[in-house]
């Protein structure tokens, strides 16, 4: 891949610049209804905001749409990303999701009611998908690209594997961009913290043929200095840096009424700290952090420098054409990714560990990527009594994963294929002028390839290939019914997949490749919709339980250091997610959110490696001279029985301009097994983090100046662990203060 450091930096340059050349004025809208609001009035005499989602590949109203659905504004993902974060920061940001990560800023793992991945390797697949744009996004390293100058995100809960394909038996994360318009417009974010923590955000669109084409645009610089000391050699402040720049580059040409181009350009460079890994800071005997714990020191003897950087770019054209009856949509586009991260697995030193540390580890893990996907789909008009549409979708990616030890194991490189492809259709019916059908089906052909493709110790290259293909039908039908002008019900029955899977890093530590087949599910669910008092009041609730046919599980690390794939006889789960706002008053607005997930491992015969030292509380069976526990009846690995988040803005007028605000945002995540088997220490529960901007925002929104703090309280908190060798943990972030300013035009 060439190198576009240069680019990277003059572009978010350029982009901040003409935003800081232009005067600041109003926006047109302002959707406050789930996050922080900018200082806009609100309209309808203070009554929430209108959602709108795009579940259905429309704009409709959330209250409108037959699915469990969650927004996060652009105002909120500004908000979270104040103090420079990854979007790992989204968990717990809605009910039932759920993101973390192993390999620090490259490559984040997603969970939506229980179902996720917790395989750390650069080529796991996971049954969440993100799309941005419009593009699945389908490796890991391109789910962690930033999100910036973003018009809203979406989290759509349950199987949606009608329209969004395979892969997304638990939901999909919906990310989409602010596009080029007819008019000129600017919006901007600057803000620095503790740690030199810098986080600048800005976006411009210019018109250049009025109602024929205009570009926009935007930028992301996120940066932080070393903090972390090396208890181990003496240094100090020589871990936790990162320097994250991205771009983003559309241009939207519109020669006629009928026909609309939009092609987008977007890149990334990240330089950062890998994930620190701390060792021997659980129990032994409890989940607790103990006297190893010291968020500010590591004790390294290996990993050189914890050093990950990646380089990805997305290019894409999307085209539409408006035929008298319907719209024919093109969708094509292009990624790639390349990068490495290296750490100290083990996270200590044989000399005093801290803790017990029976053996080093030290290894990297790279890639090399190249993603294609193509869409066609064809849409009727909206307002219709019946809607429809019907599509293909073309997916095609190659990409290779190499891992080094340093002293152990040599280098090993291995190819994986994935090739795709689909037809779907879905259609709509007004029944009744309160009853509405909706029900859709995907045909999905998908086959993996996989060969060694530089010499291991154990084989050569062209040894241990393996190949899987599958065939499946996905569905779902839904009825909506309107039981008054302020409140609707809801049910959707939804079946999905996660397609057939390889694994083959355990290539490397001189075992074969694994295999996992199809992961099956079929979902269960209703709810109810609800604006009440003017509209000043939304309460939606969804129920829901679901059940698995061979869920894939990833057994991870243990004594023997594996990373195997396993398929479970079966798995189901259920809860349900309540998501609700007041507009208390038009200066005092509270979102409020909870989650509720029990999920069950159905098998009596799964048996997975356990960890070294830890204190298993699962029935242990000794199979081939190795101790393995049995998981049957386990909560599903990384799936928190429950999820809340709360926030508040309360504002107080001082102008006929602008007004003091105050705005505090919390997450709750409650009881976490972090690994298919049970212990009494890699666990985690109530962890709670919340954020706080005190500040002066103009009421037209063309300005906001706020003193800022991320994780306020400092929490310490556990995020997840690595268990082959010893009790070795990792955390979240620390507080951050720091002071940012928002603008817009």
């Amino acid at each position: 891949m060439i190198d576009r450091s240069l680019a990277l930096r003059l572009l978010p340059a350029s982009t901040l610049a003409l935003a800081v050349a232009q005067p600041a004025m109003a926006q047109d809208t302002v959707d406050s209804s789930d996050s922080e609001a900018t200082g806009a009035e609100q309209p309808d005499n203070g009554a929430l905001d209108v959602i709108v989602v795009t579940a259905n590949r429309r704009e409709e109203n959330l209250q409108d749409v037959a699915v469990s659905a969650a927004t996060v504004s652009a105002d909120a993902a500004q908000t979270i990303f104040d103090a420079g974060a990854d979007v790992t920061a989204l968990s717990a940001r809605v009910p039932g999701l759920f993101v973390e990560s192993s390999n620090g800023r490259a490559a984040p793992r997603f969970y939506i009611r229980g179902l996720g991945n917790t395989d750390f390797d650069l080529a796991a697949s996971q049954p969440v998908s993100v799309v941005q744009d419009d593009v699945v996004l389908e490796n890991v390293t391109l789910k962690s690209f930033p999100i910036f100058d973003v018009e809203r995100i979406e989290v759509l809960r349950g199987p949606q594997g009608t329209l969004f394909g395979r892969n997304t038996p638990a939901g999909i994360v919906k990310i989409d961009t602010t596009k080029p318009g007819d008019e000129l417009a600017v919006r901007g974010s600057a803000s620095y913290g503790s740690f030199n923590s810098v986080a600048i955000d800005g976006g411009v669109t210019v018109p250049i043929v009025p109602g024929v084409a205009s570009v926009r645009l935007s930028g992301l610089w996120q940066q932080r200095d070393d903090w972390v000391d090396n208890g181990f050699t003496g240094q100090e402040d020589v871990y936790g840096a990162y320097s994250d720049i991205a771009g983003r580059a559309q241009l939207l040409l519109t020669p006629t009424d009928r026909i609309s181009i939009l092609g987008s350009y977007a890149v990334r460079n990240l330089d950062g700290t890998s994930t620190l890994f701390r060792a021997n800071i659980l129990g032994p005997g409890s989940n607790d952090l103990n006297e190893n714990y010291d968020r500010d020191t590591v004790f390294y003897d290996a990993g050189a420098g914890n050093q990950a950087q990646y380089d990805a770019e997305i290019a894409t054209v999307k085209a539409d054409y408006d035929a008298d009856f319907a719209t024919f949509t093109s969708i094509t586009s292009w990624a790639s990714s390349e990068g490495s991260s290296r750490g100290d697995i083990d996270g200590g030193n044989l000399v005093d560990g801290p803790g017990f540390i029976p053996f080093p580890s030290d290894t990297r893990d790279s890639i090399v990527l190249d993603q294609f996907t193509q869409e066609v789909r064809l849409a009727s008009n909206s307002g219709g009594i019946i809607e429809w549409q019907v599509g293909g979708f073309y997916f095609d990616s190659d990409f290779d994963v190499t891992t080094v030890g340093f002293d152990f194991p040599p280098a090993v490189t291995v190819n994986h294929t994935n090739e795709s492809w689909a037809v779907f259709g879905q259609v709509t019916g007004q029944v009744t002028d309160l009853l509405k059908l909706t029900g859709g089906v995907r045909y999905t052909e998908d086959e993996k390839q996989f060969a060694v493709t530089q010499t291991s110790f154990i084989s050569g290259p062209g040894d241990q290939a393996r190949s899987v293909e599958d065939e499946r039908i996905s569905w779902d039908v839904a009825a909506f019914y309107e039981v008054s002008a302020d409140a609707s019900v809801y049910a959707r029955v939804a079946s999905g997949f996660r397609a057939p899977t390889i694994q083959g890093r355990d290539v490397a530590f001189g075992s074969a490749p694994s295999i996992a087949s199809s992961e099956k599910i079929m979902s269960y669910e209703a709810g109810l919709k609800s604006e009440l008092l003017d509209r000043k009041v939304r309460l939606n609730l969804a129920g829901y339980y679901y059940t698995i046919t061979d869920p894939q599980f990833s057994a991870i690390g243990g004594a023997d250091n594996l990373v195997q794939l396993v398929n479970s006889d079966k798995g189901r789960g259920y809860g349900f997610e309540l998501d609700s706002a007041f507009q208390v008053t038009p200066d005092f607005l509270i979102t409020a959110g909870a989650s509720w997930n029990n999920t069950k491992i159905q098998d009596d015969n799964l048996a997975v490696g356990i960890c070294a030292q830890c204190t298993v509380t699962d029935p242990i069976v000794t199979l081939s001279g190795t101790d393995r526990a049995l998981v049957d009846g386990n909560p599903f690995p990384n799936a928190p029985e429950w999820i809340a988040d709360v926030s508040a803005r309360y504002a107080v007028p001082v102008s006929l301009d602008g007004e003091l605000f105050a705005y505090t945002d919390w997450t709750y995540q409650g009881a976490t097994n972090f690994f298919l088997y049970e212990s009494l220490e890699f666990n985690s529960d109530n962890q709670i983090e919340g954020g706080l901007r005190v500040g002066y925002a103009r009421f037209d929104g063309s300005l906001e100046v706020a003193l800022f703090a991320r994780n306020i309280t400092n929490e310490d908190n556990v995020k997840g662990g690595i268990d082959f060798n010893n009790n070795t943990g990792f955390v979240n972030d620390p507080r951050v203060i720091g002071l940012s300013v928002r603008f817009q035009h």
